[in-house]
């Protein structure tokens, strides 16, 4: 299975708003192997961005000046996610900064090009209710280290997902990773079948007072008793 861990960074928060994407990343994960195939790109999105959003990335309009515009780099985009399962933290944010690019483009949205999208957010809140699961909060749950990120970065952002997303999804591969072990595993138990099994039997005193305790259930349960003996 091919997944695409992405990441993007915008001007702002509402594509409605006129905010554009700025960067994107992603990592491909084949699978459930990162396969180092990374894409990642600057963008120019012909407008200045938000204080909020320029406090989140720090990506300046000078930086992004002689970028390519999205126009530039949106068949790469999708050339490259298509086929695979996206992998995204609060996907919703994503994906509708992704299909508004493509739908000012007059292409295909990027929901009809790949088959599926997991929210990694979603997730995240079903597994650890009431808690913190910001990108930060799973890296710090998940022990993975994230200290180089003090601004948002779509690749860095990506890649540290993707350690979350296999860390967090690990039982889902529980079967192939109990494989190896499956032949020690029945070793064992072989091993156990060989010892002696001592079974310790009911006394005559026993099974008389076993009887009369299931006559008495008979009884009050109007002869409907399910461990009389017939």
């Amino acid at each position: 299975m091919r997944q695409i861990i992405l990441d993007t960074e915008t001007t702002g928060l509402d594509p409605a708003q006129g905010n554009r994407i700025i960067e994107i990343g992603g990592v491909e994960i084949l699978n459930r192997q990162p396969t180092g195939k990374h894409f990642h790109r600057y963008v120019n999105p012909e407008r200045e961005s938000e204080e909020g959003a320029l406090q989140v990335h720090g990506i300046t309009s000078e930086f992004l000046a002689d970028k390519p515009k999205f126009r530039e780099i949106a068949q790469e985009f999708l050339d490259y996610v298509a086929g695979a399962e996206l992998v995204i933290h609060n996907a919703p944010f994503d994906i509708a900064f992704l299909n508004h690019e493509l739908r000012l483009l007059d292409m295909k949205p990027v929901t009809e090009v790949c088959p599926s999208v997991v929210d990694t957010l979603k997730q995240a809140r079903a597994l650890h209710p009431g808690k913190r699961n910001s990108l930060d909060a799973l890296c710090e749950r998940y022990q993975i280290d994230n200290a180089g990120r003090t601004l948002h970065g779509a690749l860095l952002d990506a890649q540290l997902l993707a350690e979350v997303y296999l860390t967090m999804t690990r039982g889902q591969d529980s079967l192939l990773i109990d494989a190896a072990p499956a032949a020690a595993t029945q070793v064992e138990i072989s091993a156990r079948e060989k010892v002696e099994i001592i079974v310790l039997r009911a006394s005559a005193e026993e099974l008389a007072a076993h009887e009369l305790q299931v006559a008495e259930i008979d009884k009050v349960s109007g002869g409907r008793c399910l461990w009389k003996i017939i």
